[in-house]
């Protein structure tokens, strides 16, 4: 088992809560603007998964180029300008536009510049909801259904082959700036993954955009699936979380329309 059993229902316990957060969030700007004039994304509704699978390749790659060169301050700069835009969506989806503005400084402060374990989980479950508001929007069911094939694809090419997930990930918590749950316990640190957080629910929320609170369910299949990712995982060692995730995802978009 890739941690005890404590850490790991914590860990379960935080995606599950990200997910039907995230899900609310983005049911609330689906027909509705996003704060302070921020702009969704627009792509083609069938091939938005090209565009947006491109896209998350040029931010990966910059991404990389900053640990390579260890322009850590540039990666902090770029971190905090995309949390207090993440965060400023998250929030203003509960309490007005003003206050969430505040908090979302607040929270990027205490994520970034003053590091705090507890500021940033909780950051976490609102970040990523703001965040895949910008694209939910314009994707349909199937397109986001291959936007996860390609990704899952490309995390076991970027763990398992070019190691470069790992050496980002080892760069991220060497600069204590970490886009995903982070649980220290024993001298060591278990960690989810923010994209692994972020693109299930993207496809949870569209699938719920698509079937409604039938969709609801989704999140306790993939963390399902998620679990036994950790269960069956080995201490210090790495994996590619996306092809389990995909799995659940589709397994239960099988049993939503089962459901129907």
């Amino acid at each position: 088992m890739k941690h005890n059993w404590k850490v790991t229902v914590l860990l379960l316990t935080l995606f599950l809560i990200a997910q039907y957060v995230g899900m609310y969030i983005n049911a609330y700007y689906f027909e509705t603007s996003l704060p302070y004039g921020i702009t969704k994304a627009t792509f083609h509704a069938q091939y938005s998964y090209i565009e947006l699978f491109i896209y998350l390749l040029f931010g990966f790659g910059l991404g990389l180029l900053l640990a390579k060169f260890s322009l850590g301050k540039l990666w902090k700069i770029w971190f905090f300008i995309a949390v207090v835009i993440g965060l400023v969506i998250g929030f203003s989806a509960f309490i007005p536009a003003g206050i969430a503005f505040i908090l979302a400084v607040l929270g990027a402060f205490f994520k970034i510049v003053k590091p705090n374990i507890y500021v940033h989980n909780f950051t976490e479950l609102f970040l990523y909801g703001g965040i895949m508001a910008l694209f939910s929007s314009s994707l349909t069911l199937f397109s986001v259904s291959i936007l996860l094939i390609l990704i899952s694809f490309y995390d076991m090419w970027a763990v398992w082959k070019s190691k470069s997930m790992i050496f980002l990930a080892k760069f991220q918590t060497k600069l204590k700036v970490f886009g995903g749950f982070l649980i220290p316990y024993k001298k060591k640190q278990a960690i989810l993954g923010g994209g692994d957080v972020a693109f299930t629910l993207l496809f949870n929320s569209v699938t719920y955009f698509t079937y409604g609170w039938k969709a609801l369910i989704l999140p306790l299949i993939v963390g399902l699936s998620l679990f036994f990712l950790f269960y069956l995982g080995k201490k210090n060692k790495f994996y590619p979380a996306m092809p389990f995730l995909t799995t659940g995802c589709f397994i239960g978009l099988g049993i939503v329309k089962f459901l129907l």
